[in-house]
């Protein structure tokens, strides 16, 4: 734009700059800082552990390494959009059918796990817990006794619009869906959904520790 006669600012931009490398590297940024924070803390609680001599109260840091987990499974999603998006069989040595299910699966893997690990540990609710306790009688079904909410709804609702919007960063990073990407009204809905998802998040997340 700066450089070049040809291009202007009001231009529509070129969605498929960078989209090899540069876009992937950027895109795995925020799941390399919190896999960092993640580890950082498995080791602090390793330390004050061995000074300790003993477990202490935040255990052995199992929690912390399962969250690195989580955001780990981010990392194969990621390298697999990149492949399929300047997808060669001779470098690849796989079909693009074969790398689209392994994608799949991955996709899978990140957002089912994400959504467990929303519901199971940062809101604190039994959906994925025994079905003692999910169907304990002392509060509504896969909810928990101490809610700031009485309705219940508003818990399912959270919820079901995590289960749905979890999967959204993913399918929006695959080639499949570059017609829609290449529409401004596409990329605005879709970033305007994952700042809900968050929002929502963080209402619950706060709502668990009142």
């Amino acid at each position: 734009m700066f450089f070049s006669s040809g291009r202007s600012s009001t231009e529509k931009p070129d969605r498929q700059a960078g989209g090899q490398y540069l876009v992937p590297c950027i895109i795995a940024i925020p799941s390399m800082i919190r896999l960092r924070q993640c580890l950082i803390e498995y080791f602090r609680v390793r330390k004050a552990n061995k000074k300790a001599g003993g477990t202490g109260a935040h255990g052995w840091g199992g929690q912390h390494l399962a969250n690195a987990l989580k955001y780990s499974s981010a990392f194969p999603v990621i390298i697999l959009s990149a492949l399929m998006r300047g997808y060669d069989p001779a470098k690849i040595g796989m079909s693009e059918t074969g790398l689209f299910r392994l994608w799949l699966f991955f996709v899978f893997v990140n957002s089912f796990y994400s959504i467990y690990w929303d519901v199971t540990k940062d809101w604190d609710l039994s959906l994925f817990s025994s079905t003692r306790e999910r169907n304990d009688p002392e509060h509504p079904w896969a909810l928990r006794r101490n809610r700031y909410f009485h309705a219940k709804e508003m818990y399912y609702g959270a919820i079901c619009i995590d289960l749905m919007l979890r999967c959204t960063w993913s399918f929006k990073l695959s080639p499949h869906l570059d017609h829609f990407n290449d529409l401004e009204g596409g990329i605005f809905v879709m970033e305007l959904l994952e700042v809900l998802r968050r929002w929502i998040w963080i209402f619950f997340r706060v709502e668990t520790e009142w």
